[in-house]
C-alpha cells in the first residue's frame, strides 16, 4: 500500500515535470521515502523534512534526497523553506498538514500541485484545537491545485503501477526501509511510533517463522 500511495499521489496527482522543485513532509516515513526517490527518477530536485538528525542523514545518504532538514530544530519553517527553495516549490507532497502546509503556501509557485496524502499533525487533536491554515487564499492567487486522494482510487491502474515500479526495483533505483519489531506485545509501540515519528521506515511486526 505505501508504494501504490506514493506512486499514485506523486505521479498522477502531482503530475511531475523534469526540473520541478519538490518538497516532501514526513519524508522518512514509508510513503515519503518512496516519493522522494520517485521525484529523483522523474528528474526533479527534492527536499524532505523529518523529525530527527538520524532521519535527515538517512534521506540524503541512503535515499538520494538533494537535501533535508529536521523540522524540530528549525524554529521558523517559512524561513527554512525559503532557504531550501529559493526558486519556490512546484510540488508539495503533504503528509502532515497544519503549520507546515501554511509555511509551504508562503513559498509556493504558480501552477503548483499539492497531493494531500495525510495530515498526521492533526489526527490526535480535537477539532477546536486543530490548526486552521490562514493563507489558503494563496491557492487562488497562484492557481495551485490541491487534491486529497486515496490509493484505492487508482486500483484500475495497478498494472501500470506494477510495471513501472518493478522496473525501478530491478534497476536498483528504489530502496526501502522497515522498522521491524518482534512479537505481538510490540504492537502498541509500533502503532504509536507512526504518530510520534519515532519509527524509521514502515513499522512491521515479526511474529516468528511459520510453525
Amino acid at each position: 500500500m505505501p508504494a501504490l500511495t506514493a506512486w499514485s499521489g506523486f505521479t498522477i496527482v502531482g503530475e511531475p515535470n523534469p526540473g520541478d522543485e519538490v518538497f516532501v513532509s514526513a519524508a522518512a516515513g514509508s510513503v515519503g521515502m518512496l516519493v522522494g526517490q520517485l521525484a529523483k527518477i522523474k528528474g526533479c530536485r527534492v527536499v524532505g523534512s523529518a523529525g530527527s538528525d538520524q532521519k535527515v542523514k538517512l534521506l540524503k545518504e541512503e535515499f538520494g534526497f538533494d537535501d533535508a532538514f529536521n523540522y524540530k530544530s528549525e524554529t521558523d519553517w517559512d524561513a527554512a523553506l525559503a532557504r531550501y527553495f529559493p526558486r519556490g516549490i512546484d510540488i508539495y507532497f503533504d503528509n502532515v498538514g497544519g503549520r507546515m502546509l501554511e509555511a509551504v503556501l508562503n513559498n509556493i509557485n504558480m501552477k503548483a500541485r499539492i497531493p494531500l496524502c495525510g495530515m498526521i499533525s492533526q489526527y490526535n487533536q480535537e477539532w477546536k484545537q486543530r490548526f486552521g491554515v490562514r493563507n489558503l487564499l494563496n491557492l487562488v492567487g497562484k492557481c495551485v491545485k490541491m487534491e486529497g486522494f486515496m490509493c484505492g482510487q487508482y486500483l484500475h491502474r495497478m498494472g501500470e503501477f506494477l510495471e513501472e515500479m518493478t522496473g525501478y526495483i530491478k534497476e536498483g533505483k528504489l530502496k526501502y526501509k522497515e522498522d521491524v519489531k518482534e512479537g505481538l506485545d510490540s504492537f502498541l509501540e509500533a502503532f504509536n511510533s507512526m504518530f510520534s515519528g519515532d519509527n524509521l521506515g514502515k513499522p512491521v511486526i515479526y511474529l516468528g517463522p511459520p510453525q
